[in-house]
């Protein structure tokens, strides 16, 4: 897939979102069919935790008419290939053409004893993937490293690094070359004080941050042990573009200038954890019209 594909496949601004899971259903059709309307080019999903993301990915879909609703991630250890090649096959044509596979390969941490070397895992799931007739270009990696990179260059359609900042964006790219996708993740705060920003955003970095390929990827970025281990504003600011429209626009533009094609922004509102939608919306509105 070339950077021309991706950019009108995926638009350049997506939302990933929790709460479009892990909310009422009735509010997350609603919320997906504004967002749809309200030209955000992809909605991702997270799916780490295994459960009925495929249904959920469903209902995404049929609450939507242009958006590509994709996962961020599939949890490849909670999802057989060959079950989610089956109901790849079994969605309609007008659906099917608009889902994205990104599968991730979790932690050791939340698999437990089943975890094994998650580069060979991975290759493997792919393998199997292309068994069942899953199409490459509708796949990409939750790629952090330079190997699960090399891998989603050479195997898959791009790479969706979650929790990375610019710096990343421009080594990634490097290691991605000019064809595949670079779509990477970035959180944000829409709240200009800096103490009340940080608060809400430091309790997120902080739980991942006890996440050994997180720590890692970060360490790759030149942050400390000291860093990591507090949970330093240097780190926090260096996640979450956090202030008013134009601020995140900032981050954002930093992004694409360092090799990025989209952008998928998760908005944290003041609760973060609680899977309230309705918090959401407003600043859902906002960027959209700042950024779209």
């Amino acid at each position: 897939m070339t950077n021309q594909v991706a950019a009108a496949r995926l638009g350049l601004i997506g939302i990933w979102s929790m709460e479009l899971r892990d909310g009422d259903p009735s509010e997350v059709v609603d919320a997906a069919a504004e967002l749809d309307e309200l030209g955000y080019g992809t909605l991702w999903i997270p799916g780490a935790m295994g459960g009925g993301l495929l249904s959920d990915t469903s209902r995404l879909l049929s609450a939507t008419s242009n958006a590509t609703i994709a996962t961020g991630i599939l949890n490849i250890w909670m999802h057989d290939a060959r079950e989610v090649a089956a109901w790849w096959r079994d969605l309609p044509e007008h659906h099917r053409s608009r889902f994205l596979l990104g599968l991730g390969v979790s932690h050791g941490a939340t698999i437990g004893d089943a975890y094994r070397k998650p580069l060979s895992a991975m290759t493997e799931y792919l393998e199997n993937l292309s068994g069942e007739g899953f199409p490459s270009e509708d796949i990409c990696l939750a790629a952090l490293g330079p190997k699960m990179l090399e891998l989603a260059r050479d195997r898959t359609a791009g790479a969706h690094p979650y929790l990375v900042t610019p710096e990343h964006t421009a080594t990634a790219r490097a290691v991605l070359g000019t064809g595949p996708f670079l779509a990477p993740e970035q959180g944000v705060v829409l709240e200009s004080d800096p103490q009340r920003a940080r608060d809400i955003a430091r309790p997120f970095v902080k739980g991942y941050g006890q996440l050994e390929n997180y720590a890692n990827s970060w360490r790759r970025l030149g942050f400390s042990e000291e860093d990591i281990a507090t949970t330093s504003d240097r780190l926090v600011d260096a996640l979450f573009a956090w202030g008013d429209e134009n601020r995140i626009a900032e981050r954002i533009n930093a992004h694409f200038a360092a090799g990025a094609d989209h952008v998928c922004l998760q908005v944290v509102g003041p609760r973060p954890g609680v899977a309230d939608i309705g918090a959401l919306r407003p600043a859902w509105r906002s960027l959209a019209k700042a950024l779209i």
